[in-house]
């Protein structure tokens, strides 16, 4: 497995996973995506990256001293606790419509996603 997340993308297997994930979420609990799309490709990206690494779709926005325990902790996976408890998603992926940053979409594809993620 290579460990070098900083330039290798996440899996197409993963990739699908996470983005199906995050759109069925948001339809289920009322959330939209940040109005900047590239904000939801590169967040979906990071789970689908910490899938692949951790087998856990750890929150890609926090620092972790031991991403490993933090993925069996389970309290960062996503949904995490603070979005399921409070509907407070640091990572701007799930917003409420009150949210200044809220867009109207629920769905992104996959080519949005490499579009934003392969300049990276």
């Amino acid at each position: 497995m290579n460990t070098s997340t900083q330039t290798t993308q996440a899996t197409d297997k993963n990739l699908e996973a996470m983005r199906n994930f995050s759109e069925q979420y948001a339809k289920r609990t009322g959330t939209f995506f940040c109005v900047d799309p590239g904000v939801t490709a590169v967040v979906i990206e990071g789970l689908a990256k910490h899938k692949d690494e951790l087998g856990a779709p750890l929150c890609p926005c926090r620092h972790y001293e031991d991403k490993k325990a933090e993925a069996e902790a389970a309290y960062w996976n996503c949904p995490c606790v603070p979005m399921r408890e409070r509907k407070e998603c640091h990572c701007m992926l799930f917003l409420t419509p009150d949210n200044d940053f809220a867009g109207d979409k629920q769905e992104i594809s996959i080519e949005q996603i490499r579009a934003v993620t392969n300049q990276y």
